[in-house]
């Protein structure tokens, strides 16, 4: 395998973005979940600037990619950063893309200042627990994630 690079993401990729997305919910049995458009990326991401998006590059195609951006620890008392999604192309797994993937945004939290980098896995998605756990990462057995959408956040905004 060639030597794989790293590129951040521009907005004409949206809709690569977006494959890779697509690409993600299909892997984690969510696809009929997915509403996001190339446009709405296009705005929250590249025009808003709320997420950040980096490529792995093999030979010039992208085969991979994390979304992320930044959140914060009034602990720390500075930003960290989140990873929403990582995702690397069936055929390009276990060759270092996804690993490379995540240096890439440790190295982004460092020279940012970050605390802390943090994501979410799936409970049932045991070959990415497995590849985070050898990487060194903690679960946080002690949290649980809370989420309002929908008809409940438009009620909780009422």
């Amino acid at each position: 395998m060639g030597n794989i690079t790293y590129r951040f993401a521009k907005k004409q990729d949206a809709g690569l973005v977006l494959h890779f997305i697509r690409q993600l919910a299909i892997y984690e049995k969510m696809e009929d979940q997915v509403v996001a458009t190339q446009a709405l990326l296009e705005e929250w991401i590249f025009e808003k600037k709320h997420a950040e998006v980096i490529f792995a590059m093999l030979d010039g195609k992208e085969v991979g990619f994390a979304l992320f951006f930044h959140n914060f620890s009034t602990f720390l008392g500075r930003a960290g950063l989140y990873l929403e999604d990582l995702f690397v192309l069936p055929e390009y797994r276990g060759k270092g893309a996804g690993k490379g993937l995540l240096r890439q945004l440790a190295r982004i939290a460092k020279e940012r200042g970050c605390g802390r980098m943090e994501w979410c896995c799936l409970d049932w998605n045991q070959p990415s627990i497995d590849f985070y756990l050898s990487l060194g990462a903690c679960p946080m057995a002690d949290w649980t994630l809370y989420r309002l959408t929908g008809d409940t956040l438009d009620k909780m905004a009422e």
